[in-house]
This record gives C-alpha cells, structure tokens and sequence, in this order.
C-alpha cells in the first residue's frame, strides 16, 4: 500500500486505492490456495495429493477472484473516465485534513491493507479446512454461501450498469437515480456488496471455527452503513442535490430493500 500510495500521490488522484484494494484480493486469495494446499499435500500424516488439495481449494477462490477483479475493473474505469478530477471522497478529505493531506492518507492506505488481511478471514478459514463432502451441514454452509454471493456479485453488477445508464443521459444531470434496484434501495449496490461478504462468511461456517470468519461481514456492514460508505455518499448526495435527495430519504431505504414509503 506504500507503493500505491506513492503512485497516487504522483498522480494527485487518491482514488487509486480503491481500484488496488479490490483487486489486490486475488493475489491474497491464490496465496492462501498455493500454501494451504502445499501445507496439507506434505504433511506427514494424513497428507493427500498436491492436485486434489488444489481442487478442493478452487470453488472459494473462483469466486473471489472473479468478485475482486470485476469490482476492480470497475473501479477503473470509472477512475480512469474521471481523471485527472479525483473522486469527491477524496478531494473532501484533502479539504478537511489540508497540510496534513499526504501524512494522514498514507495511515488511510495503510489501514485498507490491514483491512484486507482482516477480511479475508474467512477465506484463509475455509482454505485450512476446505469441504470434501457436500452434504450435511457442510453442504448446506456451502450451497447458501454460493448462492448468497452469486446473487450479491449479479445485483452489484446490476445496480452500478443502472445507475451508470442514469448518470449518462445528460437529460437527468443533478437527477436522483430511482430505477430498477434504486427504486428499492438508496444503496442497492453496498447492500449487494454486503450480500458478497456474507456469502463468504457462510461459507466458512462448514469449517472448524467457521463462526470467527462471520467477522467480515459484520465490520462490512459497519463500514459500508456507518462509517465510509452510506453517511458519505449520503452527506455529498444531499450537497449536490439537495431537496429532490431529501425526498429520495423519506421514501426510500437506505440500505436493506423494500418497498417505497409515501413522502
């Protein structure tokens, strides 16, 4: 993260972590498939074969890599579309912090990388352990956990190619964007993003000590609805269009869907 922040700053654009932190899952997620699968393969008793620990390792890992790289090639396109302007996140940060800009988000970059280690718990959980057997409770952690995220991964996608449609037709310029899942959610896209992170949580409960990977999505949740990502959307969302988003609050969820709410 020092080398991103490094670039970022040479590129006065901050937004660069963003794109970094979502596609640096993959290489964390294969480093847990090549030393779990190497570490069970050798040892010395019980060991199994280096291709069938890989094998029993793969499901979980597709499926962080294909989260992680379409989150990240969607991060940067719309970095590269925007640039050189820097997202408004990051250029109200370099308002607030002012002189101290470069110090602070250095220990912002910082903790995103500890922040990855942390939520990939349950990932490094089910790598230890992977299921062999898809029945039982195992099986069930297994098939929910898939299916949580295949349907967090699907609507993410669905709600940012909604949203972005809305945002180019120069007819809805300083619009509030209520279509399709929008219609439903203020953040159909965090909710969806959540639904990822439970999926993976789940998916670890059919291994021994699953229950400590629930610790990612609980401090997703806290982060996507409490700290970075509904209360700032929120706050710039209100600045730029102010009494029509107003409106969007009182009838609309802001995170979990359900139905629109009279005004």
């Amino acid at each position: 993260m020092v080398l991103t922040f490094q670039v970022a700053r040479r590129l006065q654009n901050f937004g660069i972590v963003d794109i970094v932190w979502s596609a640096g899952f993959t290489p964390l997620v294969l480093l847990y498939l090549l030393a779990t699968s190497w570490h069970q393969s050798s040892a010395p008793a019980g060991g199994i074969e280096w291709r069938e620990a890989l094998i029993s390792r793969l499901p979980l890992t597709l499926m962080v890599t294909l989260w992680s790289l379409r989150l990240g090639l969607h991060l940067l396109i719309r970095v590269r579309a925007h640039h050189p302007v820097e997202d408004v996140r990051y250029a109200q940060l370099r308002k607030e912090w002012g002189a101290q800009t470069n110090r602070k988000m250095l220990g912002f970059f910082l903790l995103q990388g500890g922040l990855q280690v942390v939520l990939s718990t349950p990932w490094l959980i089910s790598s230890l352990r992977p299921p062999t057997e898809l029945s039982g409770w195992v099986g069930g952690c297994f098939w929910i956990g898939l299916l949580l995220w295949a349907v967090g991964i699907l609507g993410e996608s669905l709600a940012d190619r909604q949203l972005a449609r809305f945002r180019a037709d120069p007819a809805r310029r300083g619009q509030v964007c209520q279509e399709g899942f929008w219609r439903y959610s203020r953040h159909p896209n965090y909710f969806c993003e959540w639904l990822v992170w439970l999926g993976y949580g789940v998916f670890a409960l059919g291994s021994p000590w699953g229950w400590i990977g629930l610790l990612a999505p609980a401090l997703m949740y806290h982060f996507l609805v409490n700290v970075t990502g509904v209360p700032m959307t929120e706050a710039l969302s209100v600045k730029s269009k102010g009494e029509a988003y107003r409106r969007y609050q009182q009838t609309t969820n802001a995170f979990f869907p359900g139905p629109p709410r009279r005004g």
